[in-house]
């Protein structure tokens, strides 16, 4: 498991490598991620948009800029957790991803929470490069 806190906002994330939707013969790779995020603050927070940079192994680099997080912009009173699970495809075997959220607190101050990089690795390389 990988873990980051930023002003209190603690980001954890797991992955699995899903077989039955990869096609390694296609050169389709495809993994999931578990986000947790716990607000360990003493202020309310909303997620509002993220920010991934998709890394494969050849080290070709994808953006991806969006609202919110599986169509939801959770609001984290302080203690609470929020989890979800979403999915990346990629057309090596391994490759890694880092990224950041834009949160908003009660203020209307806006912040960014690092998402820390994580590696994702399939059965069929040899040799891993994460």
């Amino acid at each position: 498991m990988y873990s980051e806190t930023t002003r209190a906002i603690r980001i954890s994330v797991d992955t699995s490598y899903i077989d039955d939707q990869s096609e390694p013969d296609d050169f389709h790779y495809v993994w999931a991620y578990h986000i947790r995020i716990e607000n360990n603050g003493d202020e309310t927070v909303q997620l509002l948009r993220r920010h991934w940079h998709i890394t494969d192994s050849k080290g070709r680099v994808q953006e991806v800029r969006g609202e919110g997080v599986v169509g939801e912009k959770p609001v984290l009173e302080p203690g609470e957790t929020y989890e979800y699970t979403s999915g990346t495809p990629l057309s090596t075997p391994s490759g890694f991803m880092v990224g950041s959220y834009q949160m908003v607190n009660e203020d209307g101050k806006r912040f960014s929470v690092s998402v820390p990089a994580f590696s994702l690795d399939s059965p069929h390389e040899i040799g891993l490069l994460n």
